[in-house]
C-alpha cells in the first residue's frame, strides 16, 4: 500500500522529497503505534475493573495491577516519543486508576 503525504506536509518539509516521504512514513508509525498502546492499556484497565479490590485471590489482582502499570508506563513513554508533553490529559481519558499510578516504572522481581 503506497501512501502519500498530504500537500500541507509536503510543502512544511520542503517539496516532496525521499526525506518528506520518509519523515511522513515515521508519524504515520508513531502514531499506529501509539494507537496499539492505547488500546493495550483499555483491555488492561477493563480487565482491573473487572476484578474486584477484595477478592479471595489477591496475587490475580496483584498480577492485573502490575499488567496495567506495566501497560500505561509503556503508553505515556509512547506519547512524549510522540511529542506529548503532559500527561494529564491521558490520565483523564482512560480513567487510569492511583493504584496504578503509583506503581509506574517499578519493577518486580520474582522471589526466589
Amino acid at each position: 500500500m503506497a501512501l502519500r503525504p498530504p500537500p500541507l506536509a509536503t510543502s512544511a518539509l520542503g517539496g516532496d522529497t525521499p526525506l518528506s516521504a520518509l519523515e511522513y512514513e515515521m508519524m504515520s508509525e508513531k502514531a499506529d503505534a501509539l494507537a496499539r498502546a492505547g488500546l493495550k492499556v483499555e483491555k488492561a484497565l477493563a480487565a482491573l475493573r473487572a476484578c474486584p479490590p477484595i477478592t479471595e485471590n489477591a496475587a490475580e489482582r496483584e498480577s492485573l495491577l502490575n499488567e496495567a502499570a506495566d501497560l500505561v508506563w509503556s503508553f505515556l513513554v509512547q506519547r512524549e516519543i510522540c511529542g506529548f508533553r503532559s500527561q494529564a490529559d491521558a490520565i483523564k481519558r482512560y480513567g487510569i486508576p492511583r493504584e496504578v499510578m503509583i506503581r509506574l516504572g517499578a519493577v518486580n522481581r520474582p522471589t526466589e
